[in-house]
């Protein structure tokens, strides 16, 4: 009963694998004669081999994709499972001086990639590669570094090196560990096992092995036949059940041939993909327990026999798929739930912003991270280049990550699918496990804080009032322009970056939210922005709905420090009124006094215009302040066409109230203690 079980059972499983190799035939191309599974010909039906090793043969030659580049097929083995590769840029070319293809970084070739994708093919582990640097100076005490003449110049100076594909390294340079000077240009596999490549060979050497190509392994999977496996398996397993006439063998032994006859056809399953060591004892196993059964009365061995079978049937055709189903389901959902918030938000946005980058590519945009452009509680900031095409840009690696990658997150959704002349642009992003950074486009002027607070005031009241204006339109893009609308909740002079044009560009989107248009007010349970410049409904909602005018207050507090170079919240200023910068400032224009605000000169007319419409932005309730489209017609206006508005605050010495923040940074605020209304 039990052989014929397995026949039913298996006979589906092998008539579906012959059924899906109907009409896949072995094919030719040139040289390569009788190409079959897991190769495929383009245009072959879609049972027909694997996707990742479709060729395309033209004039005799057959071609393959391997991650971005077209390769020459020479050769194929199945005794061994390789086949040979040439890169076709190298194979077309008679230069004596080739330079492999650049536009892959470094260690691309870890894991290589089929035309159709997925991870199906494997570079010999112990094969050799050679890697191509590019250095400022040159490299004298580095005997492993093999100069290339013919591609360097007098300013730059190209090596090569070979090293190992994977670890161990024995000693052989690897791409993480590069001279200070040098530069990633290119990396190649080079041969297989068979024909390695010592590590001081010359570059003619190199150049000959390049053009000889380098092996790819089949995967395993492809190397097993599962039809003759299985019919082995199951032919076997009869075999065992009827190796003695069933005359001879008694009840106890028919029960025991019953109990293990599914073992060993699984144990022999499992054998075949490599787990023997775990299953070779189903002979053991039945020796002991023949020895070991005693049986009292032929009435109760033929009903425990009755029993067992059906018992037998019900586990096989009932739990078990039950059982099998139940543990399929649990593993799945525990692995969605094991997935953090970070990893799943970016699967989602890999085909709709920015790059995302491999830990190993930020090391090597910023040759090892050495030119720092600056530090925060957020982390360091990096001078990086990507190539090819020399495009500079800043790197921000994240160093706190106690808020569950909120930040992260916030940045990447919002400023990742803005495109605004006044809005910095992400260029890329890094992901993996704690390791966390930001890739944007490089602004060589810096902060707008080092210009409007240093001593020489080396900017122009025009160049100010552009710069205002500027970020003013950055602002309302992001509350007009997009499907949603986006606060920012830290506008700040630190966070706004100008280029080398001294244009504007609103940074830092670590706590800016996104929000449908038509919201009037935005639910936020936790105070947002930076000490000095954060709106007061951020602190009580007793002063109102946090909104986008809550920008609009951080802006004009900002304009407020552009007219007057000085910070906001000086922690050495005394309880008087001129303690709170901006109530100074009103008093200043009500009385109509033309002294000193940042200076000792007279209060020029656009300073005077910032001030005016810093202070309309800054009214204690939102309603009272204009939307950032107002803003930008105060600030295109005239300034004798703005009004002066009514005092903002709520005397003269008790400015609002600071507080701290523990997952922004030091200067920053903490969560409310009352609920939102």
């Amino acid at each position: 009963m039990q052989a014929f079980v397995f026949i039913f059972a298996v006979l589906a499983l092998l008539a579906g694998d012959v059924e899906g190799r109907q009409g896949c035939y072995p094919f030719s191309c040139g040289h390569l004669q009788n190409i079959s599974h897991p190769f495929r010909r383009r245009g072959d039906p879609q049972r027909c081999g694997v996707p990742s090793y479709e060729l395309d043969c033209r004039d005799s030659k057959a071609t393959i994709r391997i991650n971005t580049g077209t390769y020459y097929v020479t050769s194929i083995n199945y005794t061994t499972s390789v086949f040979w590769v040439v890169d076709a840029s190298l194979k077309d070319t008679n230069s004596s001086c080739p330079l492999p293809r650049s536009d892959q970084l470094p260690y691309v070739w870890r894991g290589i990639q089929g035309s159709h994708g997925g991870w199906d093919l494997t570079l010999d582990p112990v094969a050799t590669c050679v890697s191509f640097v590019n250095c400022s100076q040159a490299v004298r005490s580095n005997s492993v570094y093999v100069p290339v003449d013919c591609l360097s110049t007098s300013s730059s100076f190209v090596y090569m090196f070979v090293s190992w594909m994977m670890p161990p390294f024995e000693g052989f340079p690897i791409i993480e560990n590069l001279e200070t000077s040098c530069r990633y240009l290119a990396m190649i596999p080079l041969g297989g096992r068979d024909s390695p490549l010592p590590h001081n060979a010359s570059f003619s050497d190199i150049v000959r092995s390049m053009r000889n190509g380098f092996a790819v392994q089949f995967p395993l999977i492809h190397r097993w036949s599962r039809v003759g496996h299985i019919k082995d398996c199951l032919m076997g397993s009869i075999r065992g059940f009827h190796e003695e006439p069933l005359s001879n063998q008694t009840i106890k032994d028919q029960i025991v041939d019953m109990l293990f006859i599914d073992f060993s056809f699984w144990s022999c399953i499992i054998r075949g993909v490599g787990m023997k060591d775990y299953f070779d004892m189903p002979q053991y196993m039945m020796g002991m327990l023949r020895g070991k059964i005693e049986f009292y009365g032929g009435f109760i061995v033929q009903f425990a026999l009755f029993v067992f079978k059906w018992v037998a049937v019900l586990c096989r055709f009932v739990i078990a798929p039950l059982t099998l189903l139940t543990f399929l389901a649990f593993k799945y959902w525990k692995t969605r739930i094991k997935i953090d918030a970070v990893e799943k938000f970016l699967r989602m946005q890999l085909m709709l912003g920015p790059t995302r980058y491999a830990y190993t590519d930020i090391i090597a945009m910023t040759s090892h991270f050495r030119d720092k452009l600056g530090q925060g509680g957020y982390g360091s900031v990096f001078k990086g280049v990507i190539l090819p095409g020399d495009v500079h840009v800043a790197i921000k690696m994240l160093a706190n990550y106690n808020c569950n990658g909120e930040e992260f997150i916030s940045e990447v959704s919002t400023i990742g699918s803005i495109h605004h002349v006044n809005v910095v642009r992400l260029v890329g992003y890094c992901a993996e496990e704690i390791r966390r950074a930001l890739v944007y486009e490089y602004m060589p002027h810096g902060s707008l804080d080092r210009f409007i607070f240093s001593p020489d005031k080396s900017l122009s009241w025009d160049k100010l009032n552009e710069i205002a204006l500027g970020i003013a339109r950055g602002i309302n893009y992001l509350h007009q322009g997009c499907d949603m609308q986006i606060l920012h909740f830290d506008i700040k002079p630190h966070n706004i970056l100008l280029d080398s044009n001294f244009v504007p560009k609103v940074a830092d989107f670590g706590l800016a939210k996104l929000y449908p248009q038509d919201n009037s007010f935005v639910p936020v349970s936790a105070a947002r922005g930076t000490v000095g410049y954060i709106a007061p409904e951020m602190i009580s909602r007793s002063f109102g709905v946090i909104s986008s005018k809550s920008d609009v207050y951080s802006f004009g507090m900002l304009l407020l420090e552009m007219a007057g170079g000085r910070r906001n919240s000086k922690q050495d200023m005394s309880s008087s009124s001129q303690s709170y910068y901006p109530s100074w400032v009103y008093n200043q224009l009500v009385q109509q006094k033309m002294g000193e605000i940042a200076n000792a000169f007279n209060m020029h007319e656009l300073e005077k215009k910032l001030c005016v419409v810093g202070l309309h932005c800054i009214q204690m309730k939102p309603p009272d302040r204009p939307t950032m489209s107002e803003v930008i017609e105060m600030l295109e206006g005239d300034v004798d066409g703005l009004q002066l508005p009514s005092r903002p605050f709520f005397c003269d010495d008790e400015p609002l109230p600071l507080l701290v923040d523990s997952c922004r940074f030091s200067s920053e605020l903490t969560e409310i203690s009352e609920e939102d209304e």
